[in-house]
């Protein structure tokens, strides 16, 4: 299973949009990967989650954690070979570790746990929780964001990753975005 988790070698920048639910990261990864003329990887757990809703009206288990993963990872790496010379992620395997560990009370599958912290990526886009939450199918934590977002960043910081906090409007995130991608890459 470690295998199906790993990343492929390749020689692209890697960027992760990193944060709570309904915090922008799909809108900025649609448009910095426009703006960068490259791919950007969707979030695999929103599709399988809905397509699971939509069959049973069951939410997200514990068991489903892996079957995730293993989306997500493939997902980014067939888009890695496609990308010009960087690629957005809308998510990653240590998101999904953090929300494994808020909604299954500190449980990460073993291989989850140890593949997301091997899995490397040259910047993560911390997602501020100041835009407007728009419900649907899957949010489920409108009154938990800022502690959410707290979540999130005690991870990039305990495991020392570098990130930037992403925050305000459209156009200001997505100015900030550019100004910390351009000091990792030459344009």
């Amino acid at each position: 299973m470690e295998e199906k988790l790993r990343q492929e070698p390749g020689s692209c920048i890697r960027v992760v949009l990193f944060g709570p639910e309904c915090t922008g990261k799909t809108t900025l990864s649609k448009q910095l990967a426009k703006h960068y003329n490259t791919q950007w990887v969707p979030e695999y757990m929103r599709e399988y989650l809905q397509k699971k809703w939509n069959e049973t009206k069951t939410i997200c288990a514990y068991d489903d954690m892996l079957a995730i993963a293993e989306g997500q990872i493939k997902l980014e790496n067939t888009l890695a070979k496609k990308a010009n010379k960087i690629l957005f992620c809308d998510t990653n395997l240590l998101e999904l570790k953090v929300y494994s560990e808020v909604y299954y009370d500190g449980l990460v599958p073993e291989t989850l746990k140890k593949i997301s912290l091997e899995n490397v990526y040259d910047l993560y886009l911390l997602t501020y929780i100041d835009v407007p939450w728009i419900s649907d199918d899957l949010r489920d934590k409108p009154q938990e964001r800022e502690e959410m977002f707290l979540r999130f960043k005690e991870c990039l910081e305990k495991h020392n990753l570098p990130y930037v906090v992403i925050k305000g409007d459209k156009i200001s995130r997505f100015q900030s975005a550019l100004k910390s991608i351009s000091q990792i890459i030459q344009e």
